[in-house]
C-alpha cells in the first residue's frame, strides 16, 4: 500500500514519496492539460536515509541505486527539450534518474539501464530537469542537498522556514513542493 500509483517495478526499499501525491485521477488531469507523463525506474536503497557525515560536501559517498531510462522515454524527453517544454521531476529519485542518463549524452538524455552513483549538491550544473515536485527532507540528507542544488541554499532555507511557520508535514508522509 506505501507505494506510488503508477508503480509497476518491485526492488526499492521504500516508496519514492514525491509520487505519493499523485492520484490516477490527478494524473489524467494533467494529461488533458497536455502533461506527457513518462516513466523512470530507480531502486532506493536503504542508504537513501543515510545522513552525510562529512564536513565537507564532496568527501561524501552517495550510495550506488540501479535505475533504468528507456530508449523510448529517452526519445520523448529529447523531443520536449527540442520542443522548449519543461522536463519537471517527481522525487528527487526521478532527478538522479535523469541526470544520469544525461551525463554521457551530447545533448538531452540517453537510454540508461545500470547503476547510479550520482552525488547532487550545491554547484551541480542539472541538463535535463527544468522543475522539481519533491517532499521536504531531512536534514544533513542527500536528498536536501540535492534540492538545495537545484533552487538554492538560500531559497530552500526560506522554504524550509516558511514550512516550519505553517506547521507543514515533513518527511516521507509529509507536505510537497514544486520547484521552479
Amino acid at each position: 500500500r506505501y507505494q506510488t500509483v503508477y508503480a509497476r517495478v518491485q526492488g526499492s526499499v521504500a516508496a519514492p514519496t514525491a509520487g505519493l501525491h499523485f492520484t490516477p485521477e490527478l494524473i489524467e488531469r494533467t494529461r488533458a492539460l497536455g502533461v506527457d507523463w513518462v516513466s523512470v525506474l530507480l531502486h532506493i536503497g536503504l542508504d537513501t536515509f543515510r545522513p552525510v557525515t562529512e564536513e565537507r560536501v564532496e568527501e561524501h559517498r552517495i550510495h550506488t541505486e540501479y535505475c533504468r531510462l528507456g530508449e523510448e522515454v529517452a526519445q520523448k524527453i529529447n523531443r520536449a527539450k527540442a520542443d522548449g517544454r519543461r522536463v519537471i521531476a517527481v522525487g528527487t529519485t526521478s532527478v538522479r534518474v535523469l541526470e544520469t542518463a544525461a551525463h554521457d549524452a551530447p545533448t538531452g538524455v540517453r537510454a540508461w539501464d545500470g547503476p547510479t552513483d550520482l552525488f547532487i549538491y550545491p554547484g551541480y550544473r542539472f541538463r535535463v530537469v527544468d522543475a522539481l515536485i519533491t517532499n521536504f527532507h531531512l536534514p544533513r540528507s542527500s536528498l536536501l542537498m540535492l534540492v538545495s542544488a537545484f533552487a538554492s541554499l538560500s531559497q530552500i532555507k526560506a522554504a524550509y522556514e516558511e514550512a516550519i511557520r505553517q506547521r507543514y508535514r515533513f518527511y516521507s508522509f509529509g507536505d510537497g513542493m514544486l520547484i521552479l
